[in-house]
């Protein structure tokens, strides 16, 4: 859904107002809200999360948000599932994990959701990359694919469910499958 703006409205501004559920995004000038996730989004969520988190924990190589809000180049999104590296995640006075993040994930997972544009999920995928993302995928439970976004805007399409899925540089040697992941759906 996109809501006209009466009047213009500065990042600043956006950011003031009070959090939504769905969550409202801020790209060129527009609040934007995503769709309230269903049962296939919530679920594929769910796992990824924990399954990286569970992968990135013992050596904290990095951490795992889901729907964290990442304001950076005039922009302020929510990805689905935002990873950060461990020493990339801002930190508070106290050392502790900050509540606001200024800065890009190093990988973004969206799961696609009934109805929602193709088109402005890949845009705030390309928007990533433009500012370090090192990958961004695209998940469609629909069509059982996963569309991988790397630096170079280059694109690859899984959806020969046995190929392992390419991992940022930081996630090596962590393996996933699509045939694992759409299975997921099964359980």
């Amino acid at each position: 859904m996109v809501q006209a703006l009466s009047r213009s409205m500065t990042l600043e501004e956006f950011l003031a107002l009070p959090e939504t559920k769905p969550a409202n995004e801020y790209i060129d000038g527009m609040i934007r809200q995503k769709p309230m996730p269903q049962g296939k989004h919530s679920l594929l969520q769910r796992e990824l999360t924990l399954a990286l988190t569970m992968a990135f924990r013992p050596e904290k190589t990095a951490q795992v948000f889901p729907e964290l809000r990442c304001t950076f180049g005039e922009r302020s999104i929510v990805p689905d599932v935002a990873v950060f590296k461990t020493e990339r995640i801002p930190r508070d006075d106290n050392g502790e994990i900050a509540n606001v993040f200024k800065l890009a994930p190093d990988w973004l997972i969206e799961i696609l959701s009934p109805n929602q544009s193709h088109s402005r999920v890949i845009r705030n995928i390309l928007h990533c990359l433009a500012y370090g993302t090192e990958m961004g995928w695209l998940i469609d439970p629909q069509e059982a694919c996963i569309f991988v976004y790397q630096p170079d805007k280059s694109v690859q399409v899984f959806d020969q469910q046995a190929q392992s899925l390419p991992m940022p540089t930081f996630a090596q040697p962590l393996t996933l499958r699509g045939d694992e992941i759409f299975a997921w759906l099964k359980n």
